[in-house]
């Protein structure tokens, strides 16, 4: 019989019985916690971050955000916030990944859309592609 769970509860996650990918499993969950809670030391480094480099008013506009992919470059995707504004470097994968039914990259900028996003915005937004990128590479690296 499946035990239905109630709204209040938590979903149920099993334990491993091997010690070993416990611990694996425990390490991982606080690199996710970390930078979910953008906590992670890793999205303080600028390097990672996508450029934000055209100059203008960093209005997010009526229609927008839309993401443009490169050919020849996929991981050099753009993110546009407006006319001639963009985010560049984003990869594909990163501006499609999806938490709780939500499009992570797209659903922050649509929330601020008609708003001018100031540099704590902007630099915020920056990190968020990089926690979802070490996200994906979490995922990627540790499946069972």
């Amino acid at each position: 019989m499946i035990q239905r769970m109630r709204k209040i509860d938590f979903p149920r996650v099993p334990l491993p019985k091997d010690r070993g990918i416990f611990r694996k499993l425990c390490e991982v969950g606080r690199e996710l916690c970390a930078l979910h809670l953008m906590e992670a030391e890793i999205l303080n480094d600028e390097r990672r971050w996508p450029a934000f480099n055209v100059a203008g008013d960093n209005t997010v506009g009526k229609g927008y955000p839309k993401y443009v992919a490169q050919t020849e470059r996929p991981e050099k995707g753009k993110v546009h916030i407006n006319e001639h504004q963009y985010f560049e470097g984003v990869r594909p994968e990163v501006w499609e990944f999806h938490i709780g039914g939500y499009q992570v990259c797209e659903k922050w900028l649509k929330d601020r859309r008609g708003r001018k996003l100031s540099y704590a915005d902007i630099s915020h937004y920056q990190k968020i592609t990089v926690a979802l990128g070490e996200t994906i590479r979490l995922m990627i690296t540790n499946t069972l």
